[in-house]
């Protein structure tokens, strides 16, 4: 695959979200055990440093501005929640996830909820200071892009 409008293939790889907690134990159980991200490999050293990497299926940025995300949290909460960075996992079912996830200790911002883009999509607080949404795809992406509002920049 190339970058468009460049015959050049990409350069990155993979993308890493590194997050500090001041928990280690507790957000390594949320995420790793709770919401199920497969450890890929682990490592620690002097003054009990220790980092865990976790999969978390294909990575994208998804970079939108202010009004976008004004808009997403009336959408999804009804009311303005995120901070500047969010977290969002697609998952196989928002219900089920999203109540396994308040077990282990997070909070709901807001319920699963249907959005205009055809996702059900939850908001909870987590461990290590993140916001995050879980959401489910109601469609496929040819779908979606017949909706109104819906393409590609490109």
């Amino acid at each position: 695959m190339t970058v468009p409008g460049n015959d050049q293939p990409p350069t990155v790889r993979q993308l890493r979200l590194v997050v500090e907690a001041d928990d280690y134990d507790a957000a390594v159980a949320f995420f790793r055990d709770a919401l199920g991200l497969p450890e890929q490999a682990a490592y620690s050293g002097d003054g009990d440093a220790r980092v865990v990497i976790l999969e978390a299926g294909r990575a994208t940025l998804e970079l939108a501005n202010p009004a976008q995300k004004r808009m997403i949290d009336e959408v999804e909460v009804g009311r303005q929640v995120a901070p500047r960075l969010r977290v969002a996992f697609e998952v196989e079912d928002s219900r089920a996830v999203t109540e396994r996830l308040v077990a282990a200790g997070a909070t709901v911002v807001a319920p699963p909820t249907v959005t205009p883009w055809r996702s059900l999509n939850a908001r909870l607080d987590a461990p290590a200071g993140l916001h995050l949404t879980v959401f489910q795809e109601l469609c496929d992406p040819a779908e979606r892009a017949a909706l109104d509002g819906f393409g590609t920049d490109a």
